[in-house]
């Protein structure tokens, strides 16, 4: 099982933001499962550094990127997420991270948007929020 990032909770870690990315890290201490991200959060981490041209960032990204999950998007989570588009009025790439994490069978999705829970119920953790386990 792993958990699935939201980009912004990728680039809190990556970039050791530093009020975030030591909620994170401590999340993440008391968690067995593994990181999880699929090509949209890799999309979404990486424009940002490539046009400002930040290549050691560009590096670290890939690092990361390296040491967990890539979770395919194909069609069905495409489905899904037009599904929950339509149903909610979530924004697309929302609801494509949604679709992926729930297609693949993660168990959380962390984010930092409490607007998610609302569609996803206790599977979407605002990880700044929520208290550590």
């Amino acid at each position: 099982m792993a958990i699935y990032f939201d980009a912004c909770i990728a680039i809190y870690l990556v970039e050791e933001h530093p009020v975030y990315a030591p909620i994170v890290e401590a999340r993440l201490r008391g968690c067995a499962a593994g990181i999880a991200y699929s090509p949209l959060v890799e999309l979404e981490c990486l424009v940002l550094p490539i046009r400002q041209q930040r290549t050691e960032l560009v590096k670290r990204f890939h690092g990361f990127f390296a040491l967990n999950r890539r979770l395919a998007l194909n069609d069905e989570i495409f489905r899904m997420a037009t599904e929950l588009r339509a149903r909610h009025g979530i924004k697309t790439p929302d609801a494509l991270h949604l679709a992926a994490a729930m297609h693949h069978g993660c168990p959380e999705f962390w984010t930092n948007d409490d607007r998610l829970r609302k569609v996803a119920g206790s599977m979407a953790i605002n990880v700044l929020t929520a208290a550590v386990p």
